[in-house]
């Protein structure tokens, strides 16, 4: 008897683990989708619920008569909000393709994903903060031919 009731206990206390890292994973995509969907739609709202104050993006990009990468710099998050708003004013709005979001990892206080967009790729470092999954830091390359093995 007590072999069973130990086993059940065992069961039970999987799937909360199963069921928390579940959710967590759910939040860490909304997040990332947030993220794109704030600069594919200019929405701001979306974009201020994804990245947090302190975000550090920089990235690469390889202009049209170019056939090297260059630093495009890097771009905060006044610098990102301004964007989506400019998105938005100039009506260059789009949808998010299916499968843009790849969660790599996701632990208690720290994540990692990548996101696929038009303008390249985004690999997103992203924080815990007061129960909500914010955005920190991303690395992205635009697009262009890329090395097979990602």
């Amino acid at each position: 008897m007590k072999k069973v009731l130990l086993i059940l206990l065992m069961v039970t206390i999987v799937q909360l683990v199963w069921a928390q890292n579940t959710d967590e994973k759910k939040a860490v995509e909304r997040a990332a989708l947030d993220y794109l969907e704030g600069f594919y739609e200019g929405d701001t709202s979306k974009l201020k619920r994804a990245i947090a104050p302190n975000l550090l993006k920089f990235g690469y990009f390889k202009g049209r008569n170019s056939t090297t990468y260059a630093s495009e710099g890097q771009m905060t998050y006044k610098e990102a909000v301004d964007y989506a708003l400019g998105v938005k004013a100039k009506g260059r709005t789009r949808e998010v393709p299916p499968g843009s979001v790849e969660i790599y990892e996701v632990a208690e206080h720290i994540a990692s994903a990548k996101v696929k967009a038009w303008w390249g790729f985004d690999y997103l470092l992203l924080a815990k903060h007061d129960g909500k999954w914010m955005i920190e830091h991303v690395l992205w390359q635009g697009p262009g031919e890329r090395k097979r093995g990602n």
